[in-house]
């Protein structure tokens, strides 16, 4: 799911770790149902950069809402700069993947978060 010349890649924290991820963090809010930390192999869970609640539960994964989950989610994001500039300074110029524990793998906080920080730190 990493293109060649991309740092960050995104990454269901069910999938078994590799050593081509890099820095693995954990962007969702709520730890992941059944999984253990050892099984999550993690560097770093952020859960402040993740949507809030009231976003999480308005977007329901609905694919229909996803522009607009990805609008208001870059809202959030710039409401909390401190939040998302420890996280582009956590990534720096290393390799990382953002885990996920969402069932869709092209709709989720990671995948806007990866945008955002594309768009917003060069990463």
């Amino acid at each position: 799911m990493m293109p060649a010349k991309a740092r960050i890649g995104v990454k269901r924290v069910y999938d078994a770790p590799a050593r081509a991820d890099g820095l693995r963090i954990l962007v969702d809010r709520v730890w992941p149902r059944g999984m253990s930390r050892e099984a999550a192999a993690l560097d770093e869970w952020m859960p402040d950069v993740a949507p809030s609640a009231a976003l999480r539960k308005w977007f329901g994964h609905e694919p229909s809402r996803w522009a607009e989950f990805e609008r208001r989610y870059g809202r959030e994001l710039d409401a909390r700069p401190e939040v998302v500039g420890a996280l582009a300074a956590r990534i720096g110029r290393r390799r990382a993947v953002l885990l996920f524990g969402a069932r869709d793998a092209e709709r989720n906080q990671a995948v806007a978060l990866r945008a955002y920080l594309h768009e917003h730190f060069g990463l």
